[in-house]
């Protein structure tokens, strides 16, 4: 077969070879499939890709919201207990009226351990959430179990009072009237009332009235 005795003019195909009608049917055929690939089928196959991924999103959002509806319950009963708990430990922090006396209960707990004092200053409340903090700077004086003996005392005590900021050493040899074994505890003692942010504390309020009422 010369290929230069070909008309290949497109009108006169029907006169081409059947080898070279073949070819020019297969060339028109895969051009014809890749057109169609790249301008339809890529556009579905990508919208395929982010069905089935959005597919997957919903069925993990599912099983992550039915392991929550069968733990329901638990879930119920551990806030339940977070709120009682978060109810005693308020009933545990002083009023306004109760913080002067629990200062002098701090004081006379270092008093009782053995203790003396070199710094006993009460600062600034700090705001919080819906409560105060009420920090007292303290320089105690004494042997390392008379320490001790204080920092248990402050926990056993019936409000809230917790020790920050500990830093013992030993006390300094110039010191006037040093005693053998005498350590130097500086610290910031804090309590806590409850008078925080007046927005959580009138939230806090309605849900107290809430519960009280529900319960008539």
């Amino acid at each position: 077969m010369n290929l230069s005795e070909i008309n290949w003019d497109l009108n006169q195909a029907g006169s081409w070879p059947l080898p070279i009608k073949a070819a020019a049917i297969v060339i028109v055929s895969v051009l014809t499939a890749g057109g169609v690939v790249y301008y339809d089928t890529l556009d579905q196959l990508d919208a395929l890709a982010a069905i089935e991924k959005q597919e997957q999103d919903l069925k993990q959002s599912f099983e992550t919201k039915q392991k929550k509806a069968v733990n329901l319950q638990d879930y119920k009963d551990q806030l339940t207990q977070i709120e009682a708990e978060l109810d005693e430990m308020i009933r545990q922090m002083p009023t306004e009226e109760e913080v002067a006396s629990l200062l002098v209960d701090i004081s006379q707990t270092g008093l009782a351990s053995g203790l003396e004092f070199k710094l006993f200053k009460p600062g600034a409340p700090v705001r919080k959430d819906f409560y105060s903090e009420l920090p007292i700077n303290i320089q105690v004086i004494g042997k390392y179990e008379e320490l001790g003996l204080f920092v248990s005392g402050l926990a056993s005590l019936p409000r809230i009072v917790t020790v920050h900021d500990v830093n013992i050493v030993p006390q300094a040899k110039d010191s006037k009237d040093i005693k053998a074994g005498e350590m130097v505890m500086n610290a910031t003692v804090k309590t806590y009332n409850e008078g925080g942010d007046p927005t959580a504390s009138d939230a806090g309020s309605k849900r107290k009235r809430g519960k009280a009422n529900g319960s008539k």
